[in-house]
């Protein structure tokens, strides 16, 4: 790209634009031709992308009662924290999946409408009411079991998965597992059935990692890992470290780590932080393992929610904290100040900005 007399080439220009929060970039699209054209031009999305990967945050959900509208609190490692607002949507939400940038949210009052937001620019998308018939129904509570997000920023399209126990009404639940996937591209639902005996927890279930075109949840006991293949709509069983399945009184959390799948395991004395280098072979590797004794009275309420090489983002029931892997230094993030109806774990979702277009 050119230099001009007295100005900076246009190529470090684009570097130092690439390391904007979206909410800045796009206000500083009105400046000139070159800015305002960057967010749809592929080589700077693209960059920008790549860039915001390495730079993984905290959302969390607080409200002072179920009945008002939440306030979505982030936490950033490197700018600290900042409150974003879903009122764009002009619906009372529940952030249900996080994925690279955007977020699946279920209407509260309107049970079946769901929607793909970019919080950051403000972008959403109402998705089609499946056309599931009403005489069958999520089992237990009409929900999904499973609500997960996957978003492919490479070729800007996502998928939305419900997936869970179906029954037909007046009957028992018959182990038929049902899962619907919204294509982006399509503007449509496909289905497909299968047969499950899968549990999972609360927490299980908020923590949705995709990694190489799959959606993976971690299945009640720490089993195995569940994962669903977007391209080809098959489900996988993946195993877990030996060490985690095996050692009594441990907590496993299932995250995302440079594009790879890990496994944060917690016991009373430490932290452990495993990273599945060969997708196909199963592979783990220890990356790193951290002494809890300075937060020692935290750990039967600590969860992590997501990670970097440098750092991990743990929330308690009022607090966010963030573990600095290379000084190895514990520092509070957030805290909520009135009391809370739910603990932050309860709703926190990995999240990284990133330039997608919902529309």
């Amino acid at each position: 790209m050119n230099s001009r007399d007295g100005f900076l080439p246009d190529e470090v220009i684009i570097q130092v634009l690439a390391r904007l929060p979206v909410k800045s970039l796009f206000r500083a699209k009105t400046v000139c031709k070159l800015w305002y054209k960057l967010s749809s031009d592929k080589y700077f999305v693209q960059l920008y992308n790549e860039v915001a990967t390495k730079n993984s945050m905290v959302l969390v959900e607080v409200s002072d009662s179920p009945e008002l509208k939440s306030s979505l609190i982030c936490a950033d490692n490197l700018r600290g924290v900042s409150e974003l607002s879903l009122d764009f949507l002009k619906d009372r939400v529940k952030v249900r999946a996080s994925c690279n940038g955007l977020l699946c949210c279920s209407s509260i009052p309107d049970k079946g409408v769901y929607y793909v937001c970019n919080p950051m620019t403000r972008e959403f998308r109402l998705l089609p009411r499946s056309r599931e018939r009403p005489v069958t129904r999520f089992y237990p509570d009409g929900e999904a079991t499973l609500v997960g997000l996957g978003c492919n920023l490479s070729v800007q399209k996502f998928n939305v998965v419900l997936a869970g126990y179906h029954r037909t009404f007046g009957h028992r639940p018959d182990g038929t597992f049902i899962c619907t996937v919204f294509d982006s591209e399509t503007n449509k639902w496909r289905k497909f059935v299968s047969f499950q005996d899968d549990r999972f927890t609360l927490m299980n279930r908020n923590q949705v990692v995709f990694v190489h075109g799959s959606l993976h949840w971690l299945t009640s006991g720490c089993s195995y890992i569940l994962s669903l293949d977007l391209n080809c709509d098959v489900w996988r069983k993946i195993s877990l470290p030996d060490e985690v399945i095996y050692r009594a009184g441990n907590r496993a959390h299932l995250l995302e780590l440079d594009g790879c799948l890990s496994v944060i395991q917690i016991s009373e004395a430490w932290m452990k932080i495993w990273a599945m280098k060969d997708y196909e072979s199963e592979q783990w590797h220890l990356e790193d393992r951290v002494s809890l004794r300075c937060i020692r009275g935290m750990v039967p309420g600590i969860f992590p929610i997501s990670q970097t090489r440098e750092y991990v983002f743990l929330a308690t029931y009022k607090q966010v904290l963030v573990y600095q892997r290379k000084s190895r230094v514990w520092k509070e993030m957030y805290s909520v100040k009135n009391s809370s109806p739910l603990p932050l774990w309860f709703s926190a979702h990995a999240f990284r900005t990133s330039i997608f277009l919902c529309n």
